[in-house]
């Protein structure tokens, strides 16, 4: 189990693409928690706790009944409601004290041949959640274990940084935003040997050096250092080096950096992004017209959070929460909670949702978060 999980860490440090990720950490998982067929692979963003992607080798495209089902329908046992549980795994025979006969999850999964699922949040240490995982057992084989349920939660905060870092990747090799990240790989003398397009840009705004003349900043160097002390240190393997940077033109930039070993020299990446909110706030604004209260209400709703959750996060009364919460489903023609989960998700994020099953059948790099709501701000599809 120490040697998968090892393993696993190694797949999530170095920057790559989503799908090879999946594909990988799904062979490693299978050595120490055997499944049935495939697992399913789920990414979210974080600030909303909404799906964005799935992965499952074998299902193109994921059923839009099952989808549906995910946010409207009362069952034992969903994605939504473990991405907002205190545990963060549950298996549906449990959640059904076991007997899922009376499951429309478990009836859906029959139809595929499958009998028990798994489903665990990968959360990463800083508590952010990037992704879900469900794996499945058809008839006849074993109860997942107390043993396999806890190598699950070992190795679900390293694929949730695994699953940003490739999303990173993605944006970085093919930009969506004019501040898409950027890609710098780096040999061990910190010459440059290759850029993705646009990384120009972050280089110039970083303090120190000269970009035009070949002179990284010294927050590359001194990552670039970092990384390859982790790579030195065996106790270290499959670290990702990460800084946080104030730029010339005073916005906070993040630094990410991975030492690559696939070619047998060892290499560094470096990939830059602009440390700002969520694009779920904008997308409120300009779709419902929110205020900038409601927008934060809306994303604890999103989240799951309940009425005295929120009142104590903010710092206001239960009733002012409720007169917000009036406000928001006013803006939004809605009339409950579920019905705006449901709304936000089915409006912004499922159509994120079939772009990426589309951009995996084609390999290309997966998005994150919510669909653009303003094209003009896109440099790409």
């Amino acid at each position: 189990m120490q040697c998968a999980a090892d393993k696993v860490a190694r797949l999530c440090a170095a920057p790559r693409g989503l799908v090879s990720l999946w594909r990988d950490a799904s062979d490693v998982v299978a050595g120490v928690v055997p499944y049935y067929w495939t697992p399913c692979w789920f990414t979210l963003d974080p600030v909303s706790m909404l799906m964005t992607s799935h992965y499952h080798f074998g299902m193109d495209e994921f059923p839009g009944e099952w989808l549906a089902a995910e946010y409207y329908e009362d069952d034992v046992q969903s994605v939504p409601d473990v991405m907002r549980s205190a545990e963060g795994i549950s298996t549906l025979h449990e959640a059904a004290h076991g007997d899922p006969s009376g499951s429309p999850r478990w009836r859906r999964n029959r139809t595929l041949g499958g009998d028990q699922e798994l489903i665990a949040r990968l959360r990463t240490r800083t508590g952010e959640t990037w992704g879900a995982l469900s794996l499945y057992r058809d008839e006849g084989m074993p109860m997942f274990s107390e043993t396999e349920k806890s190598f699950v939660q070992e190795i679900a905060p390293v694929l949730a940084g695994g699953a940003r870092r490739a999303l990173l990747y993605g944006q970085a090799e093919e930009p969506e935003y004019a501040d898409s990240p950027g890609l710098l790989v780096l040999d061990e003398n910190w010459n440059v040997e290759s850029a993705t397009p646009g990384v120009d840009r972050w280089m110039v705004d970083l303090p120190g050096g000269d970009w035009d003349r070949g002179e990284l900043p010294a927050a590359v160097i001194t990552l670039a250092g970092r990384v390859l002390r982790c790579v030195e240190d065996r106790d270290r393997l499959g670290d990702v080096a990460i800084s946080r940077v104030l730029s010339r033109s005073g916005a906070w930039l993040v630094l990410h950096g991975a030492c690559l070993t696939s070619t047998g020299r060892r290499r560094i990446a470096v990939i830059v992004e602009p440390a700002h909110p969520s694009r779920l706030y904008p997308l409120l604004m300009s779709a419902y017209g929110l205020t900038q209260r409601e927008k934060e209400v809306t994303a604890m709703v999103l989240q799951g959070a309940s009425t005295s959750q929120i009142s104590a996060e903010l710092h206001v009364s239960a009733q002012t929460v409720q007169q917000h919460l009036k406000s928001i489903f006013d803006k939004t023609g809605v009339h409950s909670r579920r019905d705006l989960v449901g709304k936000v998700f089915f409006h912004h994020y499922e159509p994120r949702f079939r772009d990426n099953e589309k951009r995996t059948l084609a390999d290309r790099p997966l998005r994150g978060g919510p669909w653009p709501t303003d094209r003009r701000r896109r440099t790409g599809q």
